[in-house]
């Protein structure tokens, strides 16, 4: 507890990283968005608890070593790589189907992916992004003193995995409010218009990134 009393501005500022980079749009915070306004809340909550449980994962990688493992093995980065993108390419796909139908997703008879489902589509879209576990890499590396214990690194990841649950069921009840729901189907279309160009430009990046 002294010690990590006495590098508490080093595990502030990790804390702080994170936030920023929690809080940035990406994949995953448009996914939730997504989601929440095209499939209502239980859904959007759904998806937001497998980004999390995505986010835990590479959290507990990164504590473990796997990034320097990953460094060393290149070829495991691509093929990550190369499933991610062509996943996000793939939601790219159901956005644009979405924005060419004139059917209302949440129209009274059209039924939805499962729980289940949702929730392995954000775990998934977490999963196959390479550069979280970087992040996650970098964040803990920020926060960490020379010597650290295992209790240090226990406080970084459980505080960052906290704002994290916090910040992505956040999105997941904002964006489901009846308002966000109201705006979503007045411009249903456009929203999952941009929506589609967003993840096919996500998942182009990620299949060119050398």
């Amino acid at each position: 507890m002294q010690v990590i009393l006495e590098n508490l501005p080093q595990v502030f500022s990790a804390y702080v990283v994170y936030l920023v980079a929690v809080l940035s749009p990406g994949p995953a915070t448009m996914a939730i968005a997504s989601t929440s306004l095209g499939e209502g809340r239980r859904h959007g909550f759904a998806m937001a608890a497998g980004v999390f449980c995505g986010s835990m994962s590479w959290a507990l990688a990164a504590s473990a070593g796997l990034a320097t493992v990953l460094t060393h093995y290149a070829h495991a980065l691509t093929v990550m790589r190369i499933v991610g993108g062509l996943y996000l390419l793939y939601l790219a796909w159901r956005a644009f189907r979405s924005a060419a139908s004139a059917t209302d997703p949440l129209a009274k008879g059209v039924v939805g992916a499962s729980y289940g489902r949702t929730f392995l589509r954000g775990y998934a879209i977490h999963l196959t992004n390479p550069k979280a576990i970087f992040a996650w890499l970098a964040i803990l590396s920020l926060g960490l003193p020379v010597g650290a214990t295992g209790v240090t690194v226990a406080v970084i990841v459980a505080g960052c995995l906290v704002t994290g649950f916090t910040v992505f069921m956040g999105y997941a009840w904002l964006l489901s409010l009846p308002g966000a729901l109201k705006a979503y189907r007045s411009a249903r279309r456009y929203i999952d218009g941009t929506l589609a160009v967003l993840f096919a430009a996500a998942g182009a990046r990620l299949l060119l990134q050398r």
